[in-house]
């Protein structure tokens, strides 16, 4: 089963009917409010507002591992994860979709990034973040979409909530950026460690502050384009809805994340404790 993970604009969607709703009590706490099962087109899928189902949460305080633990015992295999980012090149315009392929993660540990600790020691690949699979399915459709569609791009996760100094913008694009965004990481990393494929589809919003050359929007002009990237990501989330969902096998990952990444002797692990973690490892 897919689920969505509904970045800044993308908190609702039309044309939805909603199946059922969790409260989203987790091990690690509650997930981000708007927890649901819903159906679009006839298919079913779980929803899940990053932010809260009125946008309450900095990305600093989503709570990603309640959120990626819920979407796992529900039942999903891979995430569709949606959010609006900046741009660093010209090439990538606001109302154009990325889906980035690489991570640099530059936050500041604020975030618990790991189900590991606490008498469980694993290492999980990060090599190759992005689901391959559905990144072709992704191109295949690209050609009928209205939008540009970049992908092999690269996506720098800040902090927050503060936008880039000029000087930091400018760095990123020294080491290899493409786009920048404050929520994917560790996002991608969790859903890694639960064995889940995950899939980015990056809305770019603005151009960041690197070129002076360029206007730097208001919050006002880019909440005027989230709402045109919103329409976008649902006709791309009806195309995948209606794609086959292939085995795990063939999602193009060489391990299944703590299934096959868990070091330590989990023998003498307390009961609770061992039962979230055989919900991450199946």
């Amino acid at each position: 089963m897919w689920a969505i993970i509904g970045g800044s604009g993308f908190e609702k969607f039309e044309n939805v009917e909603v199946v059922d709703e969790y409260e989203g009590k987790t091990p690690f706490g509650l997930t981000s409010s708007g927890l649901k099962k819903i159906k679009i087109a006839g298919h079913e899928c779980l929803f899940l507002s990053r932010h809260g189902a009125h946008h309450e949460k900095l990305p600093s305080e989503v709570n990603y591992r309640a959120n990626i633990y819920a979407l796992k015992e529900l039942g999903a295999h891979q995430i569709l994860s949606v959010s609006a980012v900046g741009s660093l090149e010209k090439e990538c315009a606001p109302g154009d979709m990325v889906v980035p392929n690489q991570y640099i993660d530059r936050t500041k540990s604020l975030r618990a990034h790991t189900f590991c600790g606490e008498g469980i020691v694993g290492h999980v690949s990060h090599a190759h973040p992005v689901c391959p699979h559905w990144t072709e399915v992704i191109q295949k459709h690209s050609k009928d979409l209205d939008f540009n569609v970049h992908f092999k791009k690269t996506y720098v996760c800040i902090e927050g909530p503060g936008f880039s100094t000029q000087a930091e913008s400018k760095s990123y694009i020294g080491m290899g950026a493409n786009i920048i965004g404050m929520t994917n990481f560790p996002e991608f990393a969790l859903a890694r460690e639960a064995g889940l494929g995950y899939v980015p589809c990056s809305f770019v919003t603005d151009y960041d502050c690197w070129d002076d050359s360029i206007h730097h929007v208001t919050l006002q002009e880019v909440i005027e384009v989230m709402k045109g990237n919103n329409s976008k990501a649902f006709k791309l989330i009806e195309k995948l809805l209606a794609e086959p969902l292939p085995g795990r096998e063939k999602l193009g990952y060489s391990e299944a994340g703590l299934k096959t990444g868990v070091f330590s002797d989990i023998s003498n692990l307390p009961v609770e404790q061992k039962a979230w973690l055989d919900v991450l490892m199946n």
